[in-house]
């Protein structure tokens, strides 16, 4: 349970993280008159936004099947807790780093790979152990 719940906090952490990049470049935007939600997506606002805008979608589901798996599962599930963890993390960096995000780099591939595997297996894993 402890592993889970570390894992459990990087990416809480890790939502909160993101969303303050986004605020620090709109305030540095706000100074030059840069928009505060830009289209292209070369802009580091955008990829920022984009970035935490994913997480967002993914972490909360995440963070409740981590504490159920950890509750309710063999241990042996902390596998797919910890492979989640670095999935969402790898995602996020792929976001931050790539030159744009209209083209799909394979940090961000593995990433969101990652994200879909690891989760079905976690949903997967707490159906098994109903």
């Amino acid at each position: 349970m402890t592993l889970a719940l570390i894992c459990a906090a990087v990416l809480a952490a890790l939502v909160f993280v993101l969303g303050g990049n986004v605020t620090r470049l709109r305030v540095a935007g706000a100074k030059t008159g840069a928009p505060f939600a830009p289209s292209d997506p070369a802009d580091p606002l955008y990829k920022a936004i984009r970035a935490h805008g994913n997480a967002i979608e993914y972490i909360p589901t995440l963070l409740v099947l981590f504490v159920l798996d950890a509750a309710r599962a063999p241990s042996w599930t902390l596998v797919f807790v910890v492979g989640a963890t670095l999935a969402r993390l790898a995602h996020a960096v792929g976001m931050l780093r790539t030159r744009t995000v209209a083209e799909a780099t394979p940090l961000r591939v593995a990433g969101a790979s990652g994200t879909y595997l690891f989760g079905v297996a976690l949903a997967v894993t707490l159906v098994s152990t109903l």
